[in-house]
């Protein structure tokens, strides 16, 4: 499933460094508004601290590194004008292009790094870049109000709509191939606003299709999404699993968490899977019955769980790695090969060839670890010396890794 479709979800736990940052420049763009709203580096490829790796000589075939195991120099390494706060959908790749959130959007041709197009006030620093139909979905830089679509591209846009003057900022939190999903406050006739709605947006006219208000006490902030057929699937900061019906908005179901969420979550057919500290929890979605469960050892807890390739993949913060059945929750297998080398635990991944790509959140014997996606073994682990204290990022067109940290975009030989 498509970005969208597979977890704008939770990971449950202590407030992580990256939420904190993205609440935390959320929160002052909004105050500026008014609105009230190293594992195996290799010292020689990357030059040493802060500088910009070399072109790569050599061809690593299917991310297994160089011949002495150290992770492969980038095909090139771009400053790009990234702005943001460690979610998983800040960064995307698709069409040709690879895009970063920040002021300018701008979409750097994969194959070479040269700037495609740019958009000044493009994008909402931190806010998810949404794709859906061929189409990137964002909230306006120009806090207007809009919703905009743009082709990934050219960066022309494509789409537009407008909630009402009564609502304030609506922010896309999912898409799929016929609506676009948002949610937004609630304006007062004194500007406070106490409640916030959901809608969803058709994604041909931009005309309104749907909208409810969501219960006194939830927030606009928070909120993860995610789409499967006619259910959307979302969680908040209060500890709310909810599930409506993508034709009507009702609400299906809703539930207490046992722990509030703070990151992605996966949709995998006709389940939910969501962790919750040291369980991770698979959920029906057509009535909110649990599953299966599966439990980390005592005093860990899990992070973001990702799915590809039919196969789940989730870390702990005791550095533990497991591959699961998503449908089942049985171990495909289970490695120490973190705990082992030191590094530290990844909470995004994509996958290319045989090779599991994990993005850490901490940058110290962090950065992107190339894992076995067989047996989980750690074959390299890239970090660019930089410092920098933003999270990992990483994105895959199927031939490149993108990984992007801070303002630095490197893309890597998949």
């Amino acid at each position: 499933m498509s970005k969208g479709f597979a977890g704008h979800g939770t990971t449950a736990g202590r407030t992580s460094r990256r939420r904190i940052l993205r609440l935390a420049g959320g929160a002052l763009t909004m105050t500026a508004l008014g609105a009230g709203l190293t594992g195996c580096e290799d010292e020689l490829a990357t030059g040493g601290a802060g500088s910009t790796p070399p072109p790569r000589t050599a061809s690593p075939e299917d991310g297994k590194g160089t011949e002495d195991g150290k992770a492969p120099a980038p095909l090139w390494t771009k400053s790009t004008s990234a702005q943001t706060y460690g979610d998983n959908d800040e960064l995307v790749a698709v069409d040709g292009v690879v895009i970063a959130s920040g002021d300018p959007l701008a979409a750097l041709d994969g194959a070479t790094g040269a700037e495609r197009w740019s958009l000044p006030g493009g994008a909402v620093p931190g806010a998810p870049l949404l794709l859906g139909a061929g189409t990137l979905y964002l909230a306006s830089g120009k806090y207007d109000g809009n919703v905009i679509g743009y082709a990934p591209a050219s960066g022309k846009e494509t789409w537009r709509s407008h909630l009402g003057k009564e609502y304030r900022q609506p922010r896309p939190v999912a898409v799929d191939g016929t609506q676009v999903y948002v949610i937004a406050e609630i304006l007062e006739a004194d500007g406070s606003s106490r409640t916030n709605v959901i809608a969803a947006l058709n994604s041909s006219t931009g005309k309104l299709a749907w909208k409810e208000q969501r219960d006194l006490g939830t927030e606009q902030n928070g909120v993860h999404a995610a789409v499967q057929g006619r259910y959307l699937v979302y969680t908040d900061f209060k500890k709310n699993l909810t599930v409506r019906d993508t034709a009507t908005g009702k609400q299906v179901w809703t539930q207490k968490t046992t722990k509030t969420s703070y990151g992605p979550f996966v949709v995998h057919q006709d389940l939910v899977i969501v962790p919750q500290g040291q369980r991770l929890q698979a959920f029906a979605l057509s009535d909110g019955s649990e599953k299966w469960s599966v439990e980390a050892e005592q005093f860990t807890t899990f992070r973001e769980p990702t799915v590809l390739d039919d196969v789940l993949y989730i870390a702990d913060s005791g550095r533990t790695l497991r591959a699961v059945e998503p449908q089942t929750g049985k171990k495909v297998w289970q490695s120490t090969a973190l705990k082992d080398a030191g590094a530290q635990v990844p909470r995004q991944f994509v996958r290319v060839g045989s090779t599991l790509y994990g993005a850490t959140d901490l940058d110290e014997q962090g950065g992107v670890h190339a894992i076995d996606a067989k047996t989980g073994a750690l074959r390299w682990t890239f970090n660019d010396k930089s410092g920098d204290f933003h999270s990992w990022l990483v994105a895959t067109d199927g031939k490149h890794v993108f990984a992007l940290h801070g303002k630095k975009l490197h893309a890597l030989p998949g």
